[in-house]
């Protein structure tokens, strides 16, 4: 999801109960289904037949040292017997060597499966981290596994458009959109929603949550793990909580980073409601920090005359857009990455006032079109993102219900709530049957404990996913970085909340009662060179 968060003093969203939902709605598939006897026939098959590694497919650019092989999955677990699809799966060995004592060796842990999250990203570059210094401990016990779960490529790859259309620049971004730029997007959103069901058929229907933890399921048989050992970050918890709730007596430990609320009458739409929200809040956090390094930026020295700022920015980018593809909706776009890492403040800022001042370059470099492989790579992405979430739940397929609900959520939270619209419509839209949400739900002694992180003012996944998440799993603890925002906390540079994630990863102990940490440092303003967008 793009989506959830804390609700505002100015109070709950009201929100109007949803429109009628296409008909043969899918109701979720309990322990006697046919689609869990279907996972646990695949789950035997995988297990006998396991994973043959080798080197990675050539388009994923993956250094030798991560070994690839495939899983075969179901597309339709009441069917195992029907059609199959591939599953790329990713993997470095543990190292076995203590970073800390070269002369000690580390005793291995099995693997350490991780879902990024999205729905439509993929993990198979996740075994890469083991570099990283913060991970050096972790990777000495376990074999990192990533994949790339079901639509995305090369795992039975979804497509909704034709790349090459799929980035449209420049574009407007009104934060009050007129009624007639209202019935064009809807226009778009029919439209991408036709695109999906005409490009994916009646495997299309196949693509969503309960699917993917059934996935996770016959991973886990088909690298030999007796119990799974998971990490998710934002959707990737969602997708971990549902596992949990489906196979409780098969997991051993669960990282949550960046938690999802899983209530079922918050998915998925009421979570791009309250994400839209979260995000005016983070906005605001950005601006702050841009006015206290005035003097480095000179976007103004108070919140207000930083908004000034990106306004006037947006008005001169609609008349006359940068490098001819940066227009508003661009420079809203590279802005909001901002509101999910703090890492991308100066780099933002520094791209914004060089624009004003009369050098583009910077803004273009972090706003403008992607290569063609990129936008191959985007379009996948946002087809399954489309249509894992459409297929989740329902949704109102009334424009005027999400016009009503928006209209009055953008008089206070205006930065995101359009855009968030424009990305989520085309569910309103969607031909086919909807699943059932699963109610999660963990009675105590039912499932290990498991750890929770979140950071408090996290504006993708606001901090009431995680309270929700942790009512709903007996046993689990929750970790808190206070006071800030960055969008999943996992072995980053918070020494305490590391220390928390080692803890349980390496030894099973986890705090006695919830916990907190302090925040990380802010960023230092600094002229440098962009990450990539």
């Amino acid at each position: 999801m793009r989506a959830a968060a804390l609700y505002s003093a100015a109070g709950s969203l009201l929100l109007t109960t949803l429109t009628a939902v296409p008909a043969q709605a899918a109701p979720a598939a309990g322990p006697g289904s046919a689609e869990a006897r279907g996972t646990a026939v695949a789950a035997r098959r995988a297990a006998a037949a396991g994973i043959e590694f080798g080197a990675c497919p050539r388009a994923e650019e993956l250094p030798g040292a991560v070994r690839c092989g495939t899983v075969a999955v179901p597309l339709d677990y009441a069917h195992p017997d029907g059609k199959r699809i591939e599953l790329t799966v990713s993997r470095v060995r543990a190292t076995h060597k203590d970073p800390d004592d070269a002369g000690r060796t580390v005793p291995g842990q099995g693997a350490l499966v991780y879902n990024p999250g999205g729905p439509g990203a993929s993990g198979l570059y996740f075994p890469l981290v083991g570099m990283v210094p913060e991970w050096k401990r972790l990777a000495a016990a376990y074999d990192l596994v990533g994949y790339a779960p079901r639509g995305v490529a090369p795992s039975a790859p979804l497509s909704c458009q034709d790349p090459g259309d799929f980035f449209k620049g420049p574009r407007p971004a009104p934060a009050r959109p007129s009624d007639a730029y209202k019935r064009e997007r809807a226009a778009e959103a029919e439209a991408y929603a036709r695109g999906c069901a005409q490009r994916g058929g009646d495997a299309l229907r196949h693509y969503h949550s309960l699917n993917n933890a059934r996935d996770l399921e016959v991973v886990r048989a088909a690298l030999g793990e007796r119990r799974l050992t998971f990490m998710g970050g934002s959707y990737g918890t969602y997708l971990g909580a549902l596992y949990a709730d489906l196979f409780p007596a098969h997991v051993r430990r669960m990282v949550f980073d960046a938690a999802v609320n899983p209530d079922p009458e918050q998915v998925w739409y009421r979570n791009n409601l309250e994400q839209s929200e979260a995000f005016e809040d983070r906005w605001d956090d950005f601006k702050e920090w841009v006015a206290e390094h005035d003097d480095v930026y000179g976007l103004g020295d108070r919140p207000r005359k930083v908004q000034d700022a990106y306004e006037e920015a947006g008005a001169r980018l609609a008349a006359e857009p940068a490098g001819g593809a940066v227009g508003p909706a661009q420079l809203q776009g590279a802005m909001l990455r901002a509101g999910y890492y703090d890492d991308y403040w100066p780099h933002r800022a520094e791209a914004l006032s060089a624009y004003l001042k009369g050098d583009p370059q910077p803004l273009i470099d972090q706003a403008g079109t992607r290569t063609e492989e990129g936008a191959v790579a985007a379009e996948n992405s946002n087809a399954v993102y489309t249509a894992v979430e459409c297929n989740d739940a329902p949704w109102p397929t009334d424009f005027g219900v999400w016009d009503r609900d928006n209209t009055r959520l953008a008089r206070r939270a205006p930065f995101e709530t359009w855009d968030n619209v424009w990305t989520n419509l085309p569910c309103a839209y969607w031909r086919g049957p909807r699943q059932q949400p699963l109610d999660v739900r963990t009675a105590p002694g039912e499932l290990p404990p498991t750890l929770i992180l979140a950071a408090e003012r996290d504006a993708a996944t606001p901090y009431e996913g995680a309270l929700e998440l942790r009512r709903r799993l007996a046993g689990s603890v929750l970790v808190t970085e206070r006071d800030a925002g960055t969008h999943g906390i996992a072995a980053g540079p918070n020494a305490c909340v590391n220390a928390h994630l080692e803890a349980y990863l390496l030894d099973g102990r986890l705090p006695a009662r919830d916990a907190s940490c302090a925040p990380r440092p802010e960023p230092e303003p600094r002229r440098a060179a962009a990450p990539s967008a």
